[in-house]
Protein backbone atom coordinates (compact mmCIF):
# COMPACT_ATOMS: atom_id res chain seq x y z
CA UNK A 1 0.00 0.00 0.00
CA UNK A 2 1.34 3.66 -0.68
CA UNK A 3 2.40 5.65 2.00
CA UNK A 4 0.28 8.49 2.64
CA UNK A 5 1.53 11.90 1.86
CA UNK A 6 3.19 13.59 4.60
CA UNK A 7 4.48 10.82 6.97
CA UNK A 8 7.12 8.57 6.12
CA UNK A 9 7.96 9.94 2.94
CA UNK A 10 8.65 13.22 4.25
CA UNK A 11 10.33 12.08 7.64
CA UNK A 12 12.82 10.02 4.97
CA UNK A 13 13.31 13.32 3.14
CA UNK A 14 13.72 15.00 5.96
CA UNK A 15 16.08 12.61 7.76
CA UNK A 16 18.37 12.65 4.52
CA UNK A 17 18.96 16.29 4.69
CA UNK A 18 19.77 15.94 8.54
CA UNK A 19 22.31 13.35 7.77
CA UNK A 20 23.94 15.11 4.84
CA UNK A 21 24.21 18.34 7.09
CA UNK A 22 25.46 15.72 9.85
CA UNK A 23 27.97 14.52 7.38
CA UNK A 24 28.95 18.05 6.11
CA UNK A 25 29.85 18.81 9.82
CA UNK A 26 31.75 15.86 10.47
CA UNK A 27 33.98 16.42 7.45
CA UNK A 28 34.38 20.28 8.99
CA UNK A 29 35.41 19.27 12.36
CA UNK A 30 38.07 16.23 10.85
CA UNK A 31 39.68 18.98 8.58
CA UNK A 32 39.54 22.05 11.10
CA UNK A 33 40.80 19.95 13.67
CA UNK A 34 43.88 18.48 11.68
CA UNK A 35 44.38 21.92 10.51
CA UNK A 36 45.07 22.98 14.09
CA UNK A 37 46.14 19.88 15.90
CA UNK A 38 49.76 20.54 15.70
CA UNK A 39 49.37 23.94 16.92
CA UNK A 40 47.51 23.23 19.79
CA UNK A 41 49.33 20.13 20.89
CA UNK A 42 52.18 22.69 20.98
CA UNK A 43 50.35 25.52 22.90
CA UNK A 44 48.68 23.65 25.34
CA UNK A 45 51.72 21.75 26.65
CA UNK A 46 53.22 24.79 26.49
CA UNK A 47 50.69 26.56 28.36
CA UNK A 48 50.72 23.99 31.21
CA UNK A 49 54.49 24.72 32.30
CA UNK A 50 53.92 28.11 31.27
CA UNK A 51 51.53 28.46 34.23
CA UNK A 52 54.55 28.67 36.26
CA UNK A 53 56.91 30.29 34.55
CA UNK A 54 57.89 32.92 37.24
CA UNK A 55 58.55 29.92 39.16
CA UNK A 56 60.31 27.54 37.89
CA UNK A 57 62.67 30.13 35.82
CA UNK A 58 63.36 31.43 39.44
CA UNK A 59 63.69 27.63 40.36
CA UNK A 60 66.39 26.51 37.35
CA UNK A 61 68.01 29.93 37.75
CA UNK A 62 68.87 30.52 41.54
CA UNK A 63 72.19 32.34 40.63
CA UNK A 64 69.86 35.24 38.55
CA UNK A 65 67.59 35.45 41.07
CA UNK A 66 68.86 34.85 44.50
CA UNK A 67 71.49 36.80 47.03
CA UNK A 68 73.23 36.17 49.89
CA UNK A 69 73.48 39.79 50.63
CA UNK A 70 72.10 41.34 54.02
CA UNK A 71 72.37 44.97 53.79
CA UNK A 72 70.43 47.73 52.85
CA UNK A 73 69.19 47.59 49.17
CA UNK A 74 69.72 50.69 47.24
CA UNK A 75 66.49 52.56 45.77
CA UNK A 76 65.31 51.10 42.73
CA UNK A 77 65.65 54.21 40.61
CA UNK A 78 69.18 54.54 41.74
CA UNK A 79 70.08 50.78 40.14
CA UNK A 80 68.50 52.13 37.44
CA UNK A 81 70.05 55.09 36.83
CA UNK A 82 73.61 53.37 37.70
CA UNK A 83 72.52 50.49 35.12
CA UNK A 84 72.13 52.86 32.44
CA UNK A 85 75.17 54.67 33.41
CA UNK A 86 77.54 51.56 33.09
CA UNK A 87 75.87 49.77 30.20
CA UNK A 88 75.10 53.47 27.54
CA UNK A 89 74.20 50.99 24.71
CA UNK A 90 71.16 49.83 26.31
CA UNK A 91 68.06 51.66 27.92
CA UNK A 92 65.93 50.38 30.54
CA UNK A 93 62.15 49.67 29.36
CA UNK A 94 60.88 48.09 32.27
CA UNK A 95 61.49 47.42 36.25
CA UNK A 96 59.50 47.23 39.70
CA UNK A 97 60.49 49.47 42.76
CA UNK A 98 59.25 47.09 45.67
CA UNK A 99 62.10 44.51 45.98
CA UNK A 100 61.70 40.91 47.64
CA UNK A 101 64.27 40.37 50.21
CA UNK A 102 67.10 37.48 49.47
CA UNK A 103 66.18 38.60 45.79
CA UNK A 104 68.44 40.32 43.13
CA UNK A 105 66.24 43.29 40.85
CA UNK A 106 65.85 42.90 37.55
CA UNK A 107 65.87 45.26 34.55
CA UNK A 108 64.41 44.77 31.28
CA UNK A 109 66.21 46.55 27.91
CA UNK A 110 66.57 47.53 24.80
CA UNK A 111 69.49 48.56 22.63
CA UNK A 112 70.21 52.25 21.93
CA UNK A 113 70.39 53.88 18.98
CA UNK A 114 74.80 53.47 17.66
CA UNK A 115 75.10 57.69 16.23
CA UNK A 116 77.71 56.48 13.94
CA UNK A 117 76.14 53.95 11.95
CA UNK A 118 72.49 54.89 12.80
CA UNK A 119 71.52 51.56 14.16
CA UNK A 120 70.67 50.00 17.22
CA UNK A 121 73.90 48.88 18.97
CA UNK A 122 74.83 44.72 18.86
CA UNK A 123 73.78 43.44 22.42
CA UNK A 124 72.77 39.87 22.91
CA UNK A 125 70.90 40.77 26.22
CA UNK A 126 67.29 42.18 27.08
CA UNK A 127 67.45 41.45 30.95
CA UNK A 128 70.01 42.10 33.58
CA UNK A 129 69.76 41.33 37.03
CA UNK A 130 71.25 43.43 39.78
CA UNK A 131 72.20 42.91 43.44
CA UNK A 132 70.18 45.41 45.15
CA UNK A 133 72.98 46.40 47.78
CA UNK A 134 75.58 46.47 45.82
CA UNK A 135 74.22 47.33 42.55
CA UNK A 136 76.83 44.74 40.76
CA UNK A 137 75.50 42.97 37.71
CA UNK A 138 75.33 39.68 38.96
CA UNK A 139 73.79 37.73 35.16
CA UNK A 140 72.61 39.02 31.74
CA UNK A 141 70.16 37.26 29.67
CA UNK A 142 68.30 37.59 26.42
CA UNK A 143 64.79 36.37 27.36
CA UNK A 144 63.19 35.02 24.48
CA UNK A 145 66.03 33.14 22.63
CA UNK A 146 65.82 30.70 20.22
CA UNK A 147 68.90 29.08 20.30
CA UNK A 148 70.58 27.91 22.38
CA UNK A 149 68.54 26.55 25.07
CA UNK A 150 70.31 26.45 28.48
CA UNK A 151 68.30 27.17 32.02
CA UNK A 152 68.65 30.60 31.48
CA UNK A 153 66.05 30.54 28.74
CA UNK A 154 64.03 27.27 28.54
CA UNK A 155 61.55 28.99 30.22
CA UNK A 156 61.50 32.55 28.15
CA UNK A 157 61.88 29.91 24.71
CA UNK A 158 58.67 28.38 25.68
CA UNK A 159 56.65 31.41 26.52
CA UNK A 160 57.34 32.93 23.31
CA UNK A 161 56.75 29.69 21.67
CA UNK A 162 53.52 29.27 23.11
CA UNK A 163 52.28 32.79 21.73
CA UNK A 164 54.43 33.26 18.66
CA UNK A 165 56.04 30.03 17.25
CA UNK A 166 59.34 31.61 16.96
CA UNK A 167 58.29 32.71 14.04
CA UNK A 168 61.38 35.07 12.56
CA UNK A 169 61.12 38.94 11.12
CA UNK A 170 60.73 39.59 7.59
CA UNK A 171 58.91 42.11 5.33
CA UNK A 172 59.75 44.51 7.99
CA UNK A 173 57.78 42.34 10.91
CA UNK A 174 58.31 39.91 13.29
CA UNK A 175 54.46 39.82 13.83
CA UNK A 176 53.76 36.94 11.80
CA UNK A 177 53.78 34.26 14.31
CA UNK A 178 51.78 35.90 16.59
CA UNK A 179 48.86 36.69 13.95
CA UNK A 180 49.18 33.07 12.69
CA UNK A 181 48.19 31.50 15.93
CA UNK A 182 45.71 34.30 16.16
CA UNK A 183 44.27 32.86 12.78
CA UNK A 184 44.60 29.20 14.73
CA UNK A 185 42.65 30.32 17.63
CA UNK A 186 39.73 31.81 15.56
CA UNK A 187 39.36 28.70 13.77
CA UNK A 188 39.77 26.52 16.88
CA UNK A 189 36.88 29.02 18.23
CA UNK A 190 34.68 27.79 15.43
CA UNK A 191 35.79 24.43 15.61
CA UNK A 192 34.33 24.59 19.24
CA UNK A 193 31.11 25.20 18.12
CA UNK A 194 31.35 22.25 14.69
CA UNK A 195 32.68 19.47 17.60
CA UNK A 196 29.81 20.19 20.11
CA UNK A 197 27.59 20.14 16.81
CA UNK A 198 28.42 16.78 15.80
CA UNK A 199 28.00 14.95 19.12
CA UNK A 200 24.09 16.38 19.50
CA UNK A 201 21.90 13.09 19.04
CA UNK A 202 20.67 12.29 15.80
CA UNK A 203 16.89 12.69 15.48
CA UNK A 204 14.77 9.29 15.64
CA UNK A 205 14.69 6.72 13.15
CA UNK A 206 10.97 6.43 12.73
CA UNK A 207 8.47 7.97 14.00
CA UNK A 208 7.59 4.58 15.08
CA UNK A 209 10.13 4.04 16.95
CA UNK A 210 10.25 3.53 21.07
CA UNK A 211 10.49 7.57 22.33
CA UNK A 212 13.25 8.48 24.14
CA UNK A 213 14.28 11.87 25.88
CA UNK A 214 16.53 14.18 23.74
CA UNK A 215 18.86 13.53 27.03
CA UNK A 216 18.69 9.72 26.98
CA UNK A 217 19.74 10.09 23.35
CA UNK A 218 23.03 12.56 24.23
CA UNK A 219 23.60 11.27 27.49
CA UNK A 220 26.13 8.02 25.55
CA UNK A 221 28.36 11.38 24.36
CA UNK A 222 29.37 12.02 27.90
CA UNK A 223 30.57 8.74 28.83
CA UNK A 224 33.84 6.40 28.97
CA UNK A 225 32.81 3.21 28.48
CA UNK A 226 34.16 0.34 30.54
CA UNK A 227 36.77 -2.29 29.23
CA UNK A 228 36.28 -0.47 25.99
CA UNK A 229 38.78 -1.57 23.34
CA UNK A 230 41.56 0.76 22.21
CA UNK A 231 40.06 2.34 19.18
CA UNK A 232 36.40 2.67 21.19
CA UNK A 233 38.88 4.25 24.27
CA UNK A 234 40.27 6.89 22.45
CA UNK A 235 36.97 8.05 20.43
CA UNK A 236 35.45 8.22 23.89
CA UNK A 237 38.29 10.35 25.72
CA UNK A 238 37.75 12.73 22.62
CA UNK A 239 34.55 13.38 22.69
CA UNK A 240 33.44 12.71 26.61
CA UNK A 241 36.37 15.33 27.21
CA UNK A 242 35.51 17.91 24.81
CA UNK A 243 32.24 18.12 26.12
CA UNK A 244 32.75 18.45 29.74
CA UNK A 245 35.13 21.42 29.15
CA UNK A 246 33.71 22.83 26.29
CA UNK A 247 33.34 25.81 28.04
CA UNK A 248 36.59 25.83 29.23
CA UNK A 249 38.15 24.93 25.90
CA UNK A 250 35.87 27.79 24.16
CA UNK A 251 36.99 30.67 26.25
CA UNK A 252 40.83 29.28 25.85
CA UNK A 253 40.15 29.95 22.04
CA UNK A 254 38.52 32.54 22.18
CA UNK A 255 40.64 34.60 24.12
CA UNK A 256 43.77 33.42 22.39
CA UNK A 257 42.56 34.71 19.58
CA UNK A 258 41.57 38.38 21.10
CA UNK A 259 45.21 38.53 22.18
CA UNK A 260 47.14 37.92 19.31
CA UNK A 261 44.63 39.58 17.22
CA UNK A 262 43.87 42.22 19.26
CA UNK A 263 44.56 45.51 17.36
CA UNK A 264 43.92 43.55 13.97
CA UNK A 265 40.91 42.60 14.70
CA UNK A 266 39.45 42.37 18.41
CA UNK A 267 39.44 45.62 19.32
CA UNK A 268 37.95 47.22 15.51
CA UNK A 269 35.24 44.23 16.68
CA UNK A 270 34.36 45.59 19.65
CA UNK A 271 34.34 48.71 19.16
CA UNK A 272 31.42 48.20 16.36
CA UNK A 273 29.39 46.52 19.20
CA UNK A 274 30.13 48.87 22.27
CA UNK A 275 31.88 51.59 23.19
CA UNK A 276 35.87 50.59 23.82
CA UNK A 277 37.78 53.34 25.73
CA UNK A 278 41.10 53.23 23.81
CA UNK A 279 44.35 53.53 26.37
CA UNK A 280 46.83 56.50 25.78
CA UNK A 281 48.74 53.75 23.76
CA UNK A 282 45.86 53.05 21.39
CA UNK A 283 44.98 56.78 20.91
CA UNK A 284 49.14 57.50 19.52
CA UNK A 285 50.25 56.31 16.33
CA UNK A 286 53.81 54.68 17.21
CA UNK A 287 57.03 55.09 15.28
CA UNK A 288 58.34 52.52 13.36
CA UNK A 289 60.62 50.00 15.39
CA UNK A 290 63.84 51.53 14.03
CA UNK A 291 62.94 54.99 15.28
CA UNK A 292 62.19 54.94 19.22
CA UNK A 293 61.98 58.04 20.71
CA UNK A 294 64.89 59.23 23.33
CA UNK A 295 62.24 60.87 26.47
CA UNK A 296 63.13 63.79 27.97
CA UNK A 297 61.96 62.75 31.50
CA UNK A 298 63.77 59.99 33.27
CA UNK A 299 61.98 57.14 35.55
CA UNK A 300 63.11 59.57 38.66
CA UNK A 301 60.78 62.07 37.13
CA UNK A 302 58.26 60.31 36.45
CA UNK A 303 58.57 58.61 39.73
CA UNK A 304 57.53 61.67 41.45
CA UNK A 305 54.93 62.88 39.08
CA UNK A 306 53.39 59.41 38.77
CA UNK A 307 53.15 59.60 42.89
CA UNK A 308 52.11 62.92 43.15
CA UNK A 309 49.53 62.32 40.77
CA UNK A 310 47.63 59.26 42.04
CA UNK A 311 48.10 60.91 45.79
CA UNK A 312 45.62 63.61 44.00
CA UNK A 313 43.11 60.94 43.18
CA UNK A 314 43.52 59.33 46.40
CA UNK A 315 45.24 55.95 45.73
CA UNK A 316 46.66 54.11 48.51
CA UNK A 317 48.78 51.10 46.39
CA UNK A 318 52.35 51.94 46.55
CA UNK A 319 54.23 53.05 42.48
CA UNK A 320 55.70 49.55 41.84
CA UNK A 321 56.36 49.69 38.68
CA UNK A 322 57.56 51.81 35.41
CA UNK A 323 57.69 51.34 31.97
CA UNK A 324 59.17 53.05 29.49
CA UNK A 325 57.12 52.39 25.73
CA UNK A 326 59.86 54.22 23.48
CA UNK A 327 57.99 53.80 19.79
CA UNK A 328 55.06 55.84 21.41
CA UNK A 329 56.95 57.82 23.85
CA UNK A 330 55.15 57.15 26.71
CA UNK A 331 55.64 56.08 30.16
CA UNK A 332 53.53 53.60 32.50
CA UNK A 333 53.19 53.83 36.31
CA UNK A 334 51.68 51.04 38.42
CA UNK A 335 50.46 50.93 41.40
CA UNK A 336 50.54 47.50 43.39
CA UNK A 337 51.14 45.82 46.61
CA UNK A 338 53.78 43.82 46.93
CA UNK A 339 52.08 40.67 47.32
CA UNK A 340 49.44 41.52 44.29
CA UNK A 341 52.51 39.90 42.07
CA UNK A 342 53.40 36.47 40.53
CA UNK A 343 50.26 35.46 39.68
CA UNK A 344 47.76 37.03 41.76
CA UNK A 345 43.92 37.64 40.89
CA UNK A 346 42.45 40.58 39.07
CA UNK A 347 42.73 42.02 35.54
CA UNK A 348 45.32 43.67 36.75
CA UNK A 349 46.86 46.90 38.70
CA UNK A 350 46.50 50.74 38.54
CA UNK A 351 48.55 52.65 36.24
CA UNK A 352 49.11 56.33 35.05
CA UNK A 353 50.22 57.57 31.60
CA UNK A 354 52.64 60.16 31.33
CA UNK A 355 54.20 61.72 28.01
CA UNK A 356 57.96 61.20 27.49
CA UNK A 357 58.88 64.44 26.96
CA UNK A 358 56.31 66.62 28.69
CA UNK A 359 55.36 64.93 31.86
CA UNK A 360 52.15 65.40 30.76
CA UNK A 361 48.97 63.33 32.29
CA UNK A 362 47.69 60.94 29.60
CA UNK A 363 44.85 58.87 31.09
CA UNK A 364 44.92 55.46 33.31
CA UNK A 365 43.59 52.31 33.54
CA UNK A 366 41.50 51.48 37.35
CA UNK A 367 40.62 47.78 36.97
CA UNK A 368 36.54 47.14 36.82
CA UNK A 369 36.38 50.21 35.74
CA UNK A 370 34.91 51.51 32.46
CA UNK A 371 32.21 50.27 29.95
CA UNK A 372 30.95 46.41 29.78
CA UNK A 373 33.14 46.30 26.04
CA UNK A 374 35.92 47.65 28.39
CA UNK A 375 35.50 45.21 31.08
CA UNK A 376 35.44 42.61 28.72
CA UNK A 377 38.63 43.90 27.17
CA UNK A 378 40.51 43.76 30.26
CA UNK A 379 40.02 40.49 31.22
CA UNK A 380 41.17 39.09 28.16
CA UNK A 381 44.14 37.82 29.18
CA UNK A 382 43.59 37.03 32.92
CA UNK A 383 41.06 34.86 31.83
CA UNK A 384 43.14 33.09 29.21
CA UNK A 385 46.20 32.32 31.68
CA UNK A 386 43.81 31.74 34.32
CA UNK A 387 45.49 34.51 36.78
CA UNK A 388 42.11 35.98 36.97
CA UNK A 389 41.46 33.63 40.10
CA UNK A 390 44.86 33.58 41.12
CA UNK A 391 46.01 30.03 42.34
CA UNK A 392 43.36 28.07 41.46
CA UNK A 393 42.67 29.58 38.28
CA UNK A 394 46.54 28.84 37.27
CA UNK A 395 46.26 25.09 38.18
CA UNK A 396 43.17 25.01 35.84
CA UNK A 397 44.34 26.25 33.12
CA UNK A 398 47.67 23.62 33.00
CA UNK A 399 45.26 21.26 33.66
CA UNK A 400 43.45 22.29 30.46
CA UNK A 401 46.36 22.61 28.46
CA UNK A 402 47.45 19.02 29.17
CA UNK A 403 43.34 18.07 28.05
CA UNK A 404 44.12 20.44 24.89
CA UNK A 405 47.10 18.27 24.03
CA UNK A 406 45.03 15.14 24.49
CA UNK A 407 41.85 16.23 22.80
CA UNK A 408 44.27 17.03 19.70
CA UNK A 409 46.67 13.44 19.71
CA UNK A 410 43.11 11.40 20.06
CA UNK A 411 41.87 13.74 16.70
CA UNK A 412 44.84 12.82 14.90
CA UNK A 413 44.30 8.83 15.46
CA UNK A 414 40.79 9.01 15.47
CA UNK A 415 41.51 9.92 11.72
CA UNK A 416 44.20 7.52 11.02
CA UNK A 417 42.06 4.50 11.91
CA UNK A 418 39.60 5.59 9.68
CA UNK A 419 41.90 6.31 6.95
CA UNK A 420 43.47 3.09 7.15
CA UNK A 421 39.88 1.24 7.23
CA UNK A 422 38.60 2.90 4.15
CA UNK A 423 42.28 2.17 2.32
CA UNK A 424 40.74 -1.25 0.94
CA UNK A 425 37.79 0.56 -0.55
CA UNK A 426 39.94 3.08 -1.54
CA UNK A 427 42.47 0.57 -3.51
CA UNK A 428 39.78 -1.34 -5.05
CA UNK A 429 37.48 1.71 -5.83
CA UNK A 430 40.73 2.93 -8.12
CA UNK A 431 42.15 -0.33 -9.32
CA UNK A 432 41.37 -0.87 -13.20
CA UNK A 433 38.23 -3.32 -13.44
CA UNK A 434 39.35 -6.50 -15.20
CA UNK A 435 39.83 -7.13 -19.13
CA UNK A 436 37.22 -9.13 -20.86
CA UNK A 437 38.33 -9.45 -23.86
CA UNK A 438 39.51 -13.28 -25.04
Amino acid sequence: MAAKPGTCTGFSVFKVKVNVMRQTLVLLHRYLGLATAVFLIVTGLTGAVISWDHELDEWLNPHLYKTASSAEALSSIELAERLEASLPQVQISYFELLQEPGHTQSFWVEPRMDPATGKFYAVDYNQVFIDPASGEIVGKREWGRVWPITTETLMSFLYKLHYSFHIPEFWGTDHWGIWLLGIIALVWTIDCFVGLAVTLPRRKKSPRTPSRSWWQRWKPAWMIKAGAGRARLTFDLHRAFSLWTWALLLTIAFTAFSLNLYREVFFPMMSLVSDVTPSPLEERTPNDHSNPITPTLTFRDIAAIGENQAAQMGWRQPLNSLWYAREWGIYRAEFFDADAGHGAGGVGHKALFFDGHSGEYLGDFIPWQGTAADLFVQAQFPVHSGRILGLPGRILISIMGVVIAMLSVTGILIWLRKRRAAAPARVERDSPLPSTAT
